[in-house]
């Protein structure tokens, strides 16, 4: 160890060499780790890269499924790239802006969350490739930029258009999602819900084209029976029951009211005492409560209401009012699901029992309480013309209803996005290889070492086609040669068959997706490699330290 005489000066390390004559100056935290430049990119890149290789496996309807068990012991069993990398807890901070790519994706565009960030992670290793040949990371961006830009035109120009209410293509469309799931095999019964539901919630926008709110279709899940008993109401679902044993299970023709407001005596905002000398001052202080509430009871009778729903309480005395006029009610509704029964009645949510009138109501064909595996639910149902609709998911256990609603979830994605923008690609992997085949010409008209990104990203982009063949147990060398070939001789639709393992025409194999899914998929996963390749320093914060018993003694004895 050297050891300093005084008078000495210390000399301070810096990454330009020993500056002599200076004093130590700290600027970071003690315990705090900086890692700088190429150490930088690489383990980010490799971060990345161990993200994407992991999901890799799980692209395709031959993907493979993950199990995942969190720190509490919970199951997931799932082939969603964005559950996956949700369920992960991933730490590393370039690897957790892949996950909020494929959060992202899945919140756009509902599909495509595995391809995005294993195309995100091609792009970053085929960008650390050419930083090793000492091409400036600048460069691979800008490269990358043009890349995209030409990628997005030629989705443009070999989409096709479609009619965004035709029934048939909208269900392939929904199949090729629902194709890589766990439930795969349910695929069409599963398409044709979602179809249903998205048609009867479209609605035509002032500059005649068409818009879907997902938040109009609930999905309500529900263990017991099989994926087939799955079905779709035209109207809601409510996990709740009737409130009081003596009121109808049961009504036709029903009329609704839908209340903001609870069936109970209000407490006042300001505290007050009420001094009762006699039995009689009770008494009559009991009964004019019960007056109150058999005067909202009657309001709400006289209008020919014959079911209540309410977002808050009803008190017990109200639920005896009105069993006793033979009305059905249900409490405690949240926001989200009388907004929906709103839409699906044609009621107006009322928050003033004396502003109720009879045209405030809501109609249905049947309102029904039954009884759904070990639980109680309330069918609104047969609405005359329901904005709103459920799917009640059904499923053997646990893991297989929650995979059937993320699965339903998608296949609703999709359905909206060809309603919305009614233009198709094929699938398999068909045009990614025709967007790499465009690029490669594209970039001999580029005079910079920019040509070396844009082939780098041709390339990254015929990794989705290699790993949809590997995962079908093809040799994906092969296939890519042959899909080059087919699409040089004009064949833009060839693509792989995965789930007869050879190479074919996708359109005529009824594989079709989205545009909108491919274009945001190459956006979010060039945004995200750009990011990464961004970043040349690393400062991690020393972790907080944890607190000795002497500490915790301490804290103890102030």
């Amino acid at each position: 160890m050297l050891k300093l005489r005084r008078g000495e000066i210390m000399s301070l390390q810096t990454s330009k060499g020993t500056m002599k004559g200076t004093i130590p100056a700290l600027i970071l935290k003690e315990g705090t780790s900086r890692t700088v430049g190429e150490e930088a990119r690489r383990t980010n890149i490799l971060a990345a890269r161990i993200i994407a290789e992991t999901l890799a496996s799980s692209l395709g309807p031959r993907g493979m499924d993950k199990l995942l068990v969190d720190a509490f012991g919970s199951a997931t069993i799932t082939g969603d790239g964005a559950t996956i990398l949700k369920e992960m807890d991933v730490q590393h901070p370039a690897a957790k802006m892949l996950v909020e790519v494929a959060k992202a994706q899945d919140e756009e565009v509902g599909d495509g969350t595995t391809s995005v960030v294993v195309l995100a992670g091609e792009l970053l290793k085929n960008a650390g490739e050419l930083l090793d040949e000492n091409i400036h990371s600048t460069l691979v961006i800008s490269g990358f930029k043009k890349a995209l830009e030409e990628a997005l035109k030629t989705v443009d120009e070999i989409a096709v258009k479609v009619d965004p209410l035709d029934k048939q293509v909208l269900k392939q469309v929904a199949a090729t999602a629902l194709a890589s799931k766990v439930v795969a095999e349910f695929r069409d019964f599963l398409a044709e819900l979602a179809v249903e539901a998205a048609l009867n919630v479209v609605q035509k926008t002032s500059d005649g084209k068409f818009k879907v709110d997902l938040n109009d279709i609930k999905v309500e899940k529900k263990k017991g029976e099989s994926i087939e008993d799955t079905e779709l109401v035209k109207g809601i679902v409510l996990d709740k029951e009737v409130v009081h044993p003596d009121m109808p299970k049961r009504i036709e023709n029903a009329k609704i009211a839908l209340l903001d407001t609870p069936l109970e005596i209000e407490k006042p905002e300001w505290s007050a005492k009420i001094r009762v000398t006699s039995p009689e001052q009770l008494k009559a202080f009991l009964e004019q409560e019960a007056e109150i509430l058999k005067k909202m009871v009657d309001k709400i009778a006289s209008i020919g209401t014959n079911v209540v729903i309410t977002q808050k309480g009803i008190d017990d005395l109200a639920q005896h009012y009105l069993a006793k006029k033979g009305i059905m009610a249900i409490r405690r509704v949240k926001r989200s699901d009388i907004e929906r029964l709103a839409k699906a009645t044609g009621a107006k949510i009322i928050t003033n029992i004396e502003d109720l009138t009879e045209k405030d109501l809501g109609t249905a064909g049947m309102v029904e309480e039954r009884k759904i595996g070990e639980d109680k639910m309330v069918f609104i149902e047969k609405c005359p013309n329901p904005r709103a609709v459920t799917i009640l998911v059904r499923g053997g256990a646990e893991h297989i209803v929650d995979e059937v609603e993320r699965a339903v979830h998608d296949a609703l994605c999709v359905v909206r996005n060809v309603i919305e923008e009614p233009k198709i690609l094929a699938g398999g992997g068909a045009p990614e290889i025709e967007i790499a085949r465009r690029l490669r010409e594209f970039a001999t008209t580029l005079g910079s070492k920019e040509q070396l990104a844009v082939l780098k990203y041709a390339e990254a982009l015929e990794s989705i086609p290699a790993i949809l063949a590997h995962n079908a147990g093809m040799e994906p060398i092969d296939a890519v040669v042959e899909l080059r070939n087919r699409h040089e001789k004009g064949e833009v639709w060839a693509g792989v068959d995965v789930l007869n393992s050879r190479i074919a025409d996708m359109f005529k194999a009824n594989v079709i997706e989205p545009s909108r899914v491919v274009k945001q998929k190459l956006k979010s996963a060039t945004e995200a490699a750009e990011m990464i390749l961004r970043i040349d320093d690393i400062i991690a914060a020393a972790p907080p330290k944890e607190k000795g018993k002497e500490g915790e003694r301490k804290e103890e004895f102030e």
